[in-house]
């Protein structure tokens, strides 16, 4: 790709995930006096499901919680990402290969959008090539690592504030998510 391409480009990664509400447990420092400390784990399966993207040239994330991943759900992710496309510019959305971001019922609106986005697959299994991997990574580590969610809700707000914070373009994003 030329050089004068590129900068008409909006290049955003896209990719789904999971937040439990059991939070994950990960090594950490307890004071030596504690003898037996004791860790909160809520017993249940529970979790909240995001759909993300991230724009590499300025850090800038998009989210829409959801209740499901499908077909639906992608295209409002979809319709919601092209509001914070750069004018003048086409979107590029890298994503991985999902059932559901091939399916017809996206493909007559893709076209009637040609000039505004376009969808660039990812070879199958390569999680490593998409850099929203590192964002789901840090949000797991700053939000969920060894903390207790009595409620669902408890998560989610946390989640939200910490994404809400995401949204304006920012220098952690794009050095988290820079490609070498």
């Amino acid at each position: 790709m030329e050089i004068r391409q590129f900068s008409k480009a909006d290049i955003w990664f896209e990719d789904e995930c999971h937040f439990q509400q059991h939070g994950s447990r990960c090594t950490m420092w307890i004071p030596p006096e504690e003898k037996d400390p004791t860790v909160f784990h809520a017993p249940t399966r529970r979790y909240t499901s995001v759909f993300g993207a991230v724009n590499l040239q300025n850090g800038q994330f998009v989210f829409n919680f959801s209740p499901v991943f499908n077909a639906i759900t992608f295209l409002e992710f979809l319709k919601h990402l092209l509001l914070h496309r750069q004018k003048g510019k086409k979107l590029t959305l890298v994503l991985d290969n999902s059932r559901y971001h091939h399916a017809n019922l996206l493909k007559t609106w893709l076209q009637r959008n040609h000039r505004k986005i376009q969808l660039l697959f990812l070879p199958p299994y390569s999680p490593d090539l998409n850099p929203i991997e590192r964002v789901w990574k840090l949000t797991r580590k700053m939000c969920t690592h060894n903390r207790y969610f009595p409620q669902l809700d408890d998560l989610v707000n946390l989640i939200q504030s910490k994404f809400d914070e995401w949204t304006s373009p920012n220098e952690q994003l794009a050095q988290l998510c820079v490609i070498n």
